[in-house]
């Protein structure tokens, strides 16, 4: 058995993963931390975030067998091997999810849609534009001029009786919109709402470009935002999406999962090669 660490960097969230598997298989997960970067130095948080993991399970850098970064991982300097975040998704989201055959991955910045087999391999992919729109960073920018933070946003959205959402995709037109509604005292719940089904257009559009459909995990931080989800939910309906959308618990690490059994595969093939 392998004991792997993946790390994925993103950009608002480092996210890691200690499992121990049968290189990538029989997986078994030993700890998991994420903490948000805010502002501080990156490495200095991917030394918190690992060490802390480790340090809950009685584990040390030394009894790791191999370190798999994805994301941003040139700020993890002791990385072993490096993967990309599609692939990277892709196996994290299998194994969350078996019956997972797509993924939307919503993170800071960006999001995408990845198409993939019963093997995790990716089949195709579409990601948004670079609009800052369709991202966690513009909602969480949103939230703050809202005065509520992320963890409340999805539970307000779901109180909305009447969304109303933002004229356009782009971000700073969208956030002039909530200034104007909230000036016209349109309620929180109803802009939340409004700007959730804005982006869960996006997001279906995204979906059917990538020629995802039955069963599709939503991974990253956005994930957890149970409104979001919802009004996702619901637009996937409308667009006629041949989709059924599930989230988990652990969706936030499936990039760092997905990088750990990887690593965990990788290093089985370089031991039996001699090199590992």
């Amino acid at each position: 058995m392998t004991t792997t660490c993946g790390i994925d960097v993103g950009a608002s969230t480092v996210k890691c993963v200690i499992a121990r598997s049968d290189a990538g298989q029989n997986a078994e997960r030993l700890g998991q931390r994420f903490e948000r970067i805010r502002r501080r130095d990156i490495a200095a948080v991917v030394d918190e975030v690992v060490d802390t993991a480790l340090g809950e399970i009685d584990l040390t850098r030394d009894d790791l067998d191999y370190v798999a970064t994805t994301g941003e991982g040139e700020f993890v300097t002791f990385r072993t091997g490096h993967f990309y975040g599609m692939t990277t998704h892709a196996r994290g989201a299998v194994e969350l999810e078996p019956e997972a055959r797509g993924v939307l991955d919503v993170g800071g910045l960006h999001a995408r849609a990845i198409l993939m087999d019963e093997r995790s391999k990716v089949l195709g992919y579409r990601m948004t534009s670079q609009c800052a729109s369709g991202s966690g960073q513009f909602l969480e920018n949103i939230a703050r001029y809202l005065g509520c933070s992320l963890s409340e946003v999805g539970e307000l959205s779901r109180q909305s009786q009447e969304p109303e959402a933002p004229s356009g995709i782009c971000a700073v037109l969208a956030e002039t919109d909530v200034i104007n509604m909230v000036s016209r005292g349109i309620k929180t719940e109803d802009i939340l709402k409004g700007i959730h089904l804005s982006m869960a257009e996006r997001y279906a559009r995204l979906l059917r470009a990538a020629g995802v459909k039955g069963v599709i995990l939503m991974t990253g931080g956005l994930a957890m935002d149970t409104g979001l989800v919802a009004a996702l939910g619901e637009e996937i309906e409308r667009q006629g999406v041949p989709a059924e959308l599930r989230t988990h618990g652990d969706s936030i690490f499936a990039g760092a999962l997905g990088a750990a059994l990887w690593g965990a595969f990788r290093h089985e093939k370089l031991r039996e090669r001699g090199v590992a």
